[in-house]
């Protein structure tokens, strides 16, 4: 059959997910030009016998590459070629044939998905365990023996540094697959940009946390008697935990995703998990480190003076942040779900303290469940929130369902390993591994279908999902674990 020559001056790219998504066009000149439009396919086109329509990839793909430099895939765009020719294979040669033929990157998304998620995720495992054995072993320091309202700081410091990162995380992912990393001075402000931002959001949540953990240690804790210099320890402790990880762990995560970048690796499979693993353990390493150096100092001034030029530093950063047009707009957005997310943590933090002597192994599994659970959600979140900014539309039910399957055989390697290392002193039994992969299950359903209603919903109610969505899927996640706990 002979292969219809094709008309490249009638050329379109039309788009038919949603009114955001970017329309190419092929001028006269033969140069690609980009639009934005709200309108269906063109009715002439589509009544026209003699048009068919393919991939844009397909045709133009060489184009691209000479043009553009870098081949872009976009889902779902079609192109019309106008065959010119009267006689045709098709039946129905009076209606136009629309054929949906995926991207390669779209069909080889779930077998990426796996190869990339999996190997982050078993070293967020690694962190997690460990992270629980540290905060089982720093139970008995003296610190928390005489500061009781550092237990309760733990799981608000632990949210709070998850939140953080993993919204830079998802934020730097979106903006280096819309190629927004790719150009050296654009990269520069967001890097630092991002990084000065995360300082500012430290400082103050952490000084607010620190605060009310130990408000609320003080109202639950009737037989302990609190002074002044135990109150400048938690509120310390909690600010120099929250700025130094953040900005060890920061760097870190801008690093990651621009070589992500580099080797077309998707940082959404890997960041996030990355940012919440090393951040737990990190922070654990830095609370108990600092809080044991404040408690030598107790009874001197030294952490008072420690807060004022940690306070002082807050306006520096603010500027800073205000100067660069990238990210100025985030200091006042994405507030709202960070202390709402904090309160929620330090509910959790007081049924934490309450259990953790009482049963053996709480301060290994409630990190890991806690945490598998959460890394797939935020996985979840971001590839959604990064389809949405780029206006490509995410196959919900494949990636549900590769998430979930993900998610079984790195629990089954948590249980093995728990229970070959003996890690935790927890008493595995075949009756409690079938009871714990139950409930991890039920977590990971729960939190994939939250996942995906949250970041849809927020982003239809224009906000941002970056900034917005895993903070409150954690407090939903969290509210509904630890109410309950018990049970």
């Amino acid at each position: 059959m002979r292969l219809p020559s094709v008309n490249l001056e009638k050329v379109s790219f039309e788009n038919v997910l949603e009114k955001r998504l970017p329309v190419e066009h092929v001028n006269d000149s033969g140069c690609f030009s980009s639009s934005t439009s709200s309108e269906p396919l063109n009715s002439e086109y589509i009544e026209s016998p003699q048009s068919l329509l393919v991939p844009s990839s397909t045709i133009a793909s060489a184009m691209f590459e000479r043009i553009r430099g870098t081949q872009r895939s976009v889902k779902n765009e079609y192109v019309e070629v106008y065959t010119g020719d009267d006689d045709s294979d098709s039946e129905s040669a009076g209606k136009t044939k629309k054929q949906k033929v995926f991207d390669m990157n779209d069909l080889n998304d779930e077998r990426s998905l796996v190869f990339e998620a999996i190997p982050p995720l078993l070293v967020a495992v690694a962190g997690l365990m460990f992270a629980g054995w540290l905060l089982d072993a720093v139970q008995y320091w003296p610190v928390f023996i005489r500061v009781k309202e550092l237990f309760i700081l733990v799981p608000v410091l632990l949210n709070l540094k998850g939140n953080l990162e993993m919204n830079l995380a998802s934020r730097l992912s979106t903006s280096a697959n819309l190629g927004e990393l790719d150009k050296p001075a654009a990269r520069y402000a967001l890097v630092w940009g991002n990084l000065a931002v995360l300082q500012v959001q430290s400082l103050i949540v952490g000084a607010v946390a620190g605060l009310f953990s130990f408000i609320e240690g003080v109202m639950f804790h009737s037989d302990h008697v609190s002074t002044y210099d135990e109150s400048m320890l938690v509120i310390v402790a909690s600010m120099i935990c929250a700025a130094l990880s953040s900005m060890i762990l920061g760097t870190f995560m801008c690093g990651l995703i621009i070589l992500c970048r580099r080797f077309r690796i998707n940082p959404d499979n890997i960041a996030c998990p990355m940012a919440s693993s090393l951040g737990d353990l990190l922070t654990l390493i830095i609370l108990a480190t600092c809080g044991e150096i404040l408690l030598q100092h107790l009874r001197t001034s030294f952490s008072t003076i420690m807060f004022f030029i940690l306070m002082i530093c807050v306006p520096l950063w603010v500027r800073f942040v205000w100067s660069n047009h990238y990210v100025h707009d985030l200091l006042m957005n994405g507030w709202s779900p960070l202390f709402m997310a904090m309160v929620i943590a330090s509910m959790a933090g007081l049924v934490l303290e309450r259990y953790i002597e009482r049963y053996n192994g709480l301060a290994l599994l409630t990190p890991v469940l806690n945490g598998i659970s959460g890394n797939l959600g935020s996985i979840y979140a971001s590839r959604i929130s990064t389809r949405l900014h780029s206006g490509e539309e995410e196959d919900y039910r494949r990636s549900e369902i590769t998430l979930f399957l993900i998610h079984i055989p790195i629990e089954i390697v948590f249980l093995i390993s728990a229970w070959w290392f003996n890690v935790g002193h927890v008493n595995l039994s075949w009756s409690f591994a079938v009871t714990y992969l139950l409930v991890s299950i039920i977590c990971v359903i729960f939190t994939l279908s939250l996942s995906k209603r949250l970041t849809l919903w927020l982003w239809k109610n224009k906000y941002d999902p970056d900034n917005y969505s895993l903070p409150y899927i954690y407090i939903t996640y969290t509210f509904a674990l630890f109410n309950n706990f018990e049970i």
